[in-house]
């Protein structure tokens, strides 16, 4: 390692890419998305208005935003072949892997993997992020035993990703609370999966490639499950004074508490999780049983004030995803499907102006010396 090289362990404050797809605005508090705060888009608009800025470079009109709908009902039908493959899976496939599997499987089908121009990688984003959710909920479906549930054209799409999850269609307060998380959960900068799909996808290679490698990423649980882990927490205690001392307890012993803190904004609160709260609350209303939103609150109260640390999307997220009636096991692979339009947006950018990533690293190994022995 030369003078001029530095080691920033994790990559920490290491500036890895230039991009006009989002960032963290740590001054401000806001999230950015190609220019536009994402808590007040989320304030007037949905997921596929996201999903057409992120992809066609603005927010679009109410037509645009009807062709957007119309072209991922269009390509909804996985093959069936793929379908084939998921029912092989073993019964104990985690989900993520199930989805990691889908996705490899789609690349079979796709007669132009190799053609990276950017008619290609859109056209491949929207059929993905219309085949995704079916792969989500059909997978568990599947490993569940349970018959699984074709998307409905006469949906919305946030409200058919939904319906397939739960088999029920949603009421349309239901539909739109679900819009909204997939909308938060849409795009963020450069956390660990979306940097490995940048990374593989810097090697030219194709899209199914690099979110296959960003799947295998967000599986681990120091990057997604944070939502799975509060889900077991809360239903743990299932009560408001439980939840306060199970939360105490784990701080006396210095274990890790899922839904709070974050990488990027440290002590400050995640702009998404107030959104996702109000949501949680519209939700108790509906249900008309408060108690999850006052687990939480009480549970946000105690680690503000022990902790000094604030609670992230996935803490409030959790309640809202319990609330509608899907499985914990999913919660995770649902956070994928949101993000499948971020990461589709980053690939697509990497392969317009690339450059092949080959960091150095910090050897802090041995070197020894050899001198010939005159032996052959």
């Amino acid at each position: 390692m030369t003078d001029t090289m530095t080691f920033s362990p994790g990559l920490e404050g290491v500036v890895a890419a230039e991009t006009a797809i989002s960032l963290l605005d740590t001054v401000l508090g806001q999230i950015v998305i190609k220019g536009y705060d994402l808590i007040e888009l989320s304030k007037t608009k949905g997921y596929l208005d996201i999903v057409h800025l992120l992809l066609e470079d603005g927010l679009p009109t109410e037509a645009e935003k009807a062709d957007v709908e119309a072209k991922l009902k269009a390509e909804y039908d996985l093959p069936e072949d793929v379908m084939k493959v998921l029912q092989l899976l073993p019964e104990e496939t985690h989900p993520m892997d199930a989805l990691r599997t889908g996705i490899s499987a789609l690349a079979g089908y796709d007669p132009t993997i190799d053609h990276h121009t950017l008619a290609a990688n859109k056209a491949r984003a929207y059929k993905l992020l219309s085949q995704i959710p079916e792969i989500i909920a059909n997978s568990y479906h599947i490993l569940q035993k349970e018959e699984t549930v074709r998307p409905l054209n006469e949906l919305s799409y946030s409200a058919n990703f939904l319906y397939m999850i739960t088999g029920k269609k949603p009421t349309n307060l239901e539909a739109s609370i679900f819009d909204q998380s997939l909308l938060l959960y849409s795009e963020h900068e450069m956390p660990n999966s979306t940097f490995t799909a940048r990374v593989i996808a810097s090697t030219l290679s194709d899209i199914y490639g690099a979110l296959t490698g960003a799947v295998a990423s967000l599986k681990g649980n120091l990057h997604g499950g944070a939502n799975e882990a509060v889900m077991h927490m809360l239903l743990g205690a299932g009560s408001v004074e439980a939840f306060e001392t199970l939360l105490e307890k784990r701080l006396q012993n210095k274990e890790k508490i899922m839904g709070f803190g974050h990488r990027v904004y440290m002590k400050k609160i995640d702009p998404r999780a107030l959104v996702m709260k109000d949501e949680l609350k519209a939700l108790c209303e509906l249900k008309g049983d408060d108690l999850l939103y006052r687990m939480c609150e009480a549970g946000e109260k105690v680690m503000e004030r022990e902790k000094g640390l604030y609670p992230n999307l996935d803490y409030y997220a959790a309640p809202v995803y319990s609330m509608l009636g899907i499985p914990i096991p999913l919660f995770t692979p649902i956070f994928f499907g949101a993000r499948t339009v971020g990461l589709c947006a980053h690939i697509i950018e990497q392969h317009e102006n690339n450059r092949l990533f080959r960091p150095r690293v910090h050897y802090n190994g041995e070197r020894h010396s050899h001198q010939s022995t005159g032996e052959l």
